[in-house]
């Protein structure tokens, strides 16, 4: 069973958070579970409106909410209860820091250099001329080919891959099964078959990254593919060869970025979005889910649909679309009255 913390007051777990109790701040909490499964003495969350009545219901001693609730409960009141969630998830499930050391199965080329704060566990791999940092953990069955460089408290969780030269910054976390620095896909056509271009840059991932398991980023033809600090990649990521992410963009699940596209500074790609090769999307630049950005677009815009068009002409697109029945059967008539025809019942 989970070893959770000690039991807080409301008061010190609003301090955590930058809030302010409505109630009583010296209510023992033991516990942050949800609004269906929380009794007296647990924590939980409203942090959409649509849980309102749920919340009423829910048997939860304390409560945490965006702004002041008419609900029979004691609050802990946050101006940013998003951020406070994740806040008190962390008080109540702390990390449990891996053991400094390297473990006697892990395979660690005489070159490499592994920092004696940093962790490699059972069977892992590290490649010649690589370097681990301090405090970084990299996780059973791992990968390090060579002239690798793993950032400080960065984590590489089990089974993921950095293929040679790959270059990982400070704090970055990689998913089991991610693979980064396979070959870009680069082929031409000669004498009537495929020939594959030699992929031969690498993949750089700077500071506080996080990329989803199963994720794959694909080394660069010359020079780099590039994620920008603060971005977060989901599982089931692809991302082409001499690509440049900017800084915090935000990848969600199988959205894919063809090759030599570059996108600016908090650019949001939705589930299943793709991006076309070749283009550039600016700073702050969405594209909705399942959509497809196949022409470079401005700093702020917002596109759907496949090809990808701004977002209020798509949803106008839409609201017509599902009218195209009623419209058709209001042509046929006029029509049939043109033509001096009867009109049928029903149509």
């Amino acid at each position: 069973m989970e070893q959770l913390p000690p039991p807080s007051t409301l008061g010190s777990l609003a301090a955590l958070v930058e809030g302010r109790v409505r109630g009583d701040a010296e209510r023992r909490v033991v516990a942050l579970r949800p609004l269906d499964s929380a009794g007296p003495e647990d924590l939980s969350f409203l942090t959409s409106a649509r849980y309102r009545e749920q919340a009423r219901a829910s048997r939860a001693g304390a409560l945490l909410v965006g702004g002041e609730e008419d609900l029979p409960h004691d609050q802990i009141v946050c101006a940013d209860p998003a951020w406070a969630l994740g806040e008190l998830l962390r008080h109540f499930h702390p990390a449990v820091p891996a053991a400094p050391g390297v473990h006697p199965t892990a395979v660690v080329a005489a070159s490499a250099e592994i920092d004696p704060l940093a962790t490699v566990g059972p069977q892992a791999v590290v490649g010649e001329g690589s370097h681990v940092a301090a405090r970084a953990v990299v996780h059973a069955g791992a990968v390090i080919g060579a002239r690798c460089r793993v950032g400080a408290d960065t984590v590489i969780h089990p089974r993921a891959v950095l293929y040679d030269g790959t270059e990982l910054g400070a704090r970055v976390t990689v998913h089991a099964g991610a693979v980064l620095g396979a070959d870009g896909f680069g082929y031409v056509t000669h004498g009537g078959g495929l020939v594959k271009v030699p992929q031969v840059g690498r993949v750089v991932v700077e500071d506080d990254v996080e990329i989803g398991a199963n994720t794959t980023i694909d080394r660069a033809t010359l020079e780099e593919t590039r994620i920008g600090a603060g971005s977060k990649l989901d599982n089931l990521v692809q991302v082409g060869h001499n690509v440049r992410l900017g800084k915090s963009c935000v990848v969600c699940g199988q959205a894919g970025i063809a090759g030599s596209t570059r996108l600016g500074d908090g650019v949001v790609l939705a589930g299943q979005a793709g991006v076309g090769g070749h283009l550039e999307l600016g700073d702050g630049v969405q594209v909705a889910a399942k959509s497809a950005a196949l022409q470079s677009a401005a700093a702020g815009t917002k596109l759907a649909g496949i090809p990808g068009i701004p977002l209020g002409e798509w949803r106008r697109q839409v609201s017509w679309l599902g009218r195209l029945s009623e419209l058709a059967r209001r042509v046929r008539r006029l029509e049939k009255k043109q033509a001096g025809q009867p009109e049928e019942e029903g149509t």
